[in-house]
């Protein structure tokens, strides 16, 4: 019998809930993507009978283990290790790992279930998965970051290698732990494999993954504005975050010809009416990558204002990239940024828009690039790491700029080919069944596993 759509919809969310009690994030991943696919498969009974939304909404496993080490005090310190191993019908399990205080199942079952979409628009053959734990490597010394991650990797190691599970780094988990975890398991496992990405270029990393989810954010930009026959040049952009993505993303939307007048961390925002040119946007590389300074002391040295305790979606532009964490725009932000001229918004970080707010994107037709498919450059990236870690050697930095805007490029022409509506794209319902088309299919290939 054909779904009864809105009924359907209902239905699933309350029994996705009851089987998985207070994981709000996991609840929040899913419905975005059900709300696509459930009026897709409609009328596709291979999908629905041979419940493949159902199937996916479940991971594959979650490994969940004590991570003991100790501080420089000698005292012995207990933190939670996880690792949630979503889907590999389509290639090995391939996502990140996040030390973050605030890591919980939750957030890690969110982030793997995306990680199978993203990982399915690249056109790689990954899987997805997410991993990490409640260790805050803030404060910690370069000594008691090491023996947690070597802590860490001794017991990651009996579940992940290059045909399985290939972890990634993700907030809190740079080259510097990417390093020592990897050191950990070739001493332990005696063998020298692409097990992990992000590596350092010593042995076996690649060029631009650094710059890879940035850089990746702002060419999906770069096509949506192009399917409009627009540019960057002149834009006034919004960038959240100060870490990693969204220092890449700031130094492409200044060589497309873009103009970034905000920036942001924990304590709040600036907002520089010139822009962040390259010379400043050097001073923050510096501040956040080896002082580990605040954003604030941008203010004190190039002027601008800061704005303590807020997030810079009021300042009127016309493009924007929340590049900090999850749920940072909430309907209200939405709105402001709609009514300010925000014509476009392109998520650097996963799942930075609440629902709400994507509904406001979404009912003002905004050029909305949702993070599955707009931050999917760095994913790809250490797809590409993998391959050349299978060839034993390494592609050039040119190359691999190549590779990734074809690969963005890609993702775009999916979203328009599954989202296309009248006079505008639905980029949300494009990318969830572009996404959910691939692995689903492996899956109906494979029967009931």
């Amino acid at each position: 019998m054909p779904y009864d759509t809105v009924h359907s919809l209902e239905e699933f969310m309350s029994g996705l809930k009851r089987r998985n009690p207070g994981e709000h994030e996991f609840h929040q991943a899913v419905y975005e993507v059900a709300q696509s696919i459930l009026p897709f498969i409609k009328d596709k009974p291979q999908y629905r009978d041979n419940q493949i939304l159902e199937r996916l909404s479940e991971p594959d496993r979650i490994i969940s283990f004590r991570v003991c080490w100790q501080d420089d005090e000698g005292q012995v310190r207990v933190n939670r290790g996880y690792r949630v191993q979503h889907c590999n019908a389509i290639g090995p399990y391939k996502g990140g790992i996040r030390f973050h205080h605030n890591v919980t199942q939750s957030i890690l079952k969110f982030l793997a279930f995306e990680q199978t979409f993203k990982n399915s628009l690249t056109g790689l053959p990954m899987g997805g998965g997410k991993g990490g734990s409640d260790f805050n490597p803030k404060g910690k010394s370069d000594a008691e970051v090491m023996r947690f991650c070597q802590s860490f990797m001794t017991e990651l190691r009996r579940h992940i290698g290059p045909y399985t599970d290939v972890p990634a780094g993700d907030i809190g988990v740079g080259a510097r732990e990417i390093s020592y975890m990897f050191g950990q398991y070739l001493r332990l496992q005696n063998e020298f494999t692409g097990v992990l990405t992000g590596k350092g270029l010593a042995f076996g990393g690649s060029l631009i993954r650094t710059e890879a989810t940035g850089y990746g954010a702002v060419y999906f930009m770069e096509d949506m504005l192009a399917h409009q026959n627009d540019g960057f040049e002149g834009k006034t952009c919004l960038v959240s975050g100060s870490g990693n993505v969204a220092q890449f993303t700031v130094e492409k939307i200044n060589h497309l010809g873009g103009k970034v007048v905000t920036l942001s961390d924990s304590g709040g925002f600036i907002h520089d009416p010139e822009g962040i040119n390259e010379e400043k946007l050097e001073f923050i590389k510096d501040l956040k990558n080896n002082r580990r300074g605040r954003i604030s002391e941008y203010t004190e040295k190039y002027g601008g204002t800061y704005h303590e305790g807020e997030r810079p979606w009021a300042v009127p532009c016309d493009l924007a990239f929340p590049c900090a964490t999850q749920n940072e725009i909430g309907a209200d932000d939405a709105k402001v940024m709609i009514s300010n001229g925000c014509k476009g918004v392109a998520e650097g970080a996963n799942m930075p828009s609440d629902q709400a707010a994507i509904d406001q994107y979404l009912e003002a037709h905004l050029m909305y690039g949702p993070s599955k498919a707009a931050n999917a450059g760095g994913v790809a990236v250490s797809g590409l790491e993998m391959t050349q870690n299978s060839m034993r050697l390494s592609w050039t930095r040119d190359e691999l700029d190549t590779r990734l805007r074809e690969i963005m490029l890609g993702i775009h022409g999916q979203c328009v080919e599954y989202g296309q509506k009248e006079g505008w794209v639905n980029y949300l319902e494009g990318a969830n069944i572009a996404g959910f088309v691939k692995v689903a299919d492996a899956m109906l290939a494979y029967g009931v596993v």
